[in-house]
């Protein structure tokens, strides 16, 4: 178990506070530069595109259980073969109007979602966010999120297709996995981890796939701070271990990556597919459009992402 003071040292290690300036919102997104971009596209070499997306559906991820008021999307009609005009040759038309969380399914959580000891990335005040939603940090912020991705295949370097509940996937495992695939991470990549545990989800299991969890442990993102990675994403509810391993701090890697690093992270993506093409011909890099959509002042954005081999 780390003590709050060894976190504390940890977080100071990892901090970009001011590193792109004191107004910056972006944060480790600023490591894609067009040069990053435009050396992403030799990833694509056979022309085979993958939707790391869940459906969003009443089916989903959300059960009640965790964050309070959190639940699937609910899509109904507005209107069903409505004519528009009193002419029987005048066109019909059919709407629909969905209510959702914007971290109901597949998702980046913005650097808004979380403050620590009342301030969040760049020591913008936690009193940022208010009724209207985050005045500051919103993923509005982050803009276009198109760069390199790579994937690291936790579960098949263990040699199982889900990682058993509570495995701790750290700095080291991390590295392992790294070496293991001949691919390292590069400044401006937008890192993946498969732990196999969306399998549950997709087999209807919302209960299996909710706890216990395989996710990141505490030093995960020193990992990611390392390379100088642009953003990373798993494909389980919670991203971190939970309960943690650090004491009084129950949500360190959130800490760490959206206060300390201002770096976006994501849940609830779907690997499988992805993961089986890159085990086949054993390349793990690929070009990823995960751009959220624009909600203005929200504190995470849904997001279908596309990798482009």
């Amino acid at each position: 178990m780390l003590s709050v003071a060894e976190f504390d040292t940890l977080a100071e290690q990892v901090s970009n506070w001011k590193r792109w300036g004191a107004d910056d919102e972006r944060g480790t997104l600023n490591f894609i530069t067009p040069e990053v971009v435009r050396k992403a596209t030799a990833s694509v070499v056979t022309g085979e595109s993958f939707s790391l997306a869940m459906s969003l559906s009443l089916d989903g991820p959300q059960n009640g259980i965790g964050v309070p008021g959190r639940i699937n999307p609910v899509r109904t009609m507005l209107a069903i073969n409505t004519l528009m005009g009193d002419s029987p040759d005048s066109v019909a038309y059919s709407d629909d109007i969905v209510v959702t969380p914007t971290q109901a399914a597949t998702h980046w959580d913005a650097l808004s979602h979380c403050s620590h000891r009342g301030v969040m990335y760049n020591g913008v005040p936690a009193d940022a966010i208010d009724a209207s939603g985050a005045t500051r940090l919103g993923i509005e912020a982050a803009g276009t999120v198109v760069s390199r991705g790579i994937l690291l295949d936790v579960a098949r370097h263990q040699g199982v297709d889900v990682l058993p509940g509570r495995f701790p996937v750290t700095c080291a495992v991390l590295e392992a996995v790294e070496e293991a695939q001949g691919t390292p991470v590069e400044e401006g990549d937008i890192v993946l981890v498969r732990t196999g545990q969306v399998t549950h989800f997709l087999l209807a299991d919302v209960p299996s796939y909710r706890r216990p969890v395989p996710a990141l442990d505490y030093d995960a993102p020193l990992f990611f701070h390392q390379r100088r990675a642009a953003a990373a994403a798993i494909d389980n509810m919670p991203m971190e271990l939970l309960p943690s391993n650090v004491e009084d701090v129950m949500l360190p890697v959130h800490v760490l990556c959206l206060v300390m690093m201002g770096m976006i992270q994501g849940q609830n993506w779907v690997l499988e597919d992805l993961a089986a093409a890159c085990a086949r011909d054993r390349r793990y890099t690929f070009l990823l459009n995960a751009t959220p959509e624009r909600f203005l002042r929200s504190t995470g954005g849904l997001v279908n992402p596309v990798a482009i081999r």
